[in-house]
């Protein structure tokens, strides 16, 4: 099982560096984001602190989407394209198909998110985060983009067309804009605020933040952990009924 997961990895990363337009927007689109938010909109926001240290957990959790999504896409390429009947052929199992997905969706979140963070640290983001917090930062990004990418991952077995899977792509990169990625929570209208408090972004970005900052997290990391994991766990569960009905 684990050496069908790292040769099916191989293939997503061979993939994914063959698909240059898909590749250099996902790297592309946070950098741009974050000058843009940072430049453009900056200056008229009032969050109580440089919004450039304000700004960059949310940037992440944006980068991390754009990357996530394209798993989406690539799963529907490869239903469509009938390689996964070859697959089966092999006998290769679901599991090792779409954790070669993910995990090669985790890889190109890594290297978006150093090239983010480089951009930051240039533009004036001062962390004044311990190792320890760092680690625990960089675990609860992990886990968020991992539990992203095997919910693409599921959205690509859902979707009859790669177009189709292209639309998770909107969702994702929607999702932190009524959260506190750009603002503050409080600024939002009342009806709004139940819901950007609560939804599953807003733990993760809390909990970056107050890690990067060195300030107190209280619960949120766990919290953020827990949603983190519930993603996960349902998605990992469907994708794998909807694998089996899929490729039969």
């Amino acid at each position: 099982m684990r050496e069908t997961t790292l040769v099916m990895t191989a293939r997503s990363l061979r993939l994914s560096r063959r698909n240059t337009d898909a590749l250099i927007t996902a790297l592309a689109l946070p950098v741009m984001l974050l000058l843009i938010f940072v430049y453009f909109f900056g200056g008229s926001i009032n969050t109580g602190t440089e919004y450039v240290t304000y700004v960059v957990p949310g940037v992440l959790l944006l980068c991390a989407g754009f990357g996530s999504s394209n798993t989406a896409i690539a799963v529907t390429e490869d239903l469509k394209g009938g390689i996964i009947d070859r697959f089966r052929s092999l006998d290769v199992g679901g599991v090792p198909i779409l954790a070669g997905h993910v995990i090669a969706s985790a890889a190109r979140n890594v290297i978006a998110t150093t090239l983010v963070l480089g951009l930051a640290f240039a533009i004036g983001f001062r962390p004044t985060a311990t190792p320890a917090a760092w680690l625990a930062a960089a675990g609860i990004l992990l886990a968020f983009i991992l539990a992203l990418s095997w919910l693409s991952a599921t959205v690509g077995l859902l979707a009859t067309s790669p177009e189709a899977a292209g639309g998770f792509t909107f969702f994702v990169s929607f999702l932190p804009y009524p959260s506190s990625a750009f603002v503050r929570t409080d600024t939002m209208p009342g009806w709004l605020q139940p819901f950007a408090d609560n939804q599953p972004v807003t733990p993760v970005i809390d909990s970056l933040r107050a890690l990067l900052l060195n300030q107190p997290t209280g619960s949120t990391p766990w919290v953020a952990l827990a949603w983190c994991t519930a993603i996960l766990g349902a998605s990992a569960a469907l994708s794998g009924a909807l694998f089996r009905r899929r490729s039969r």
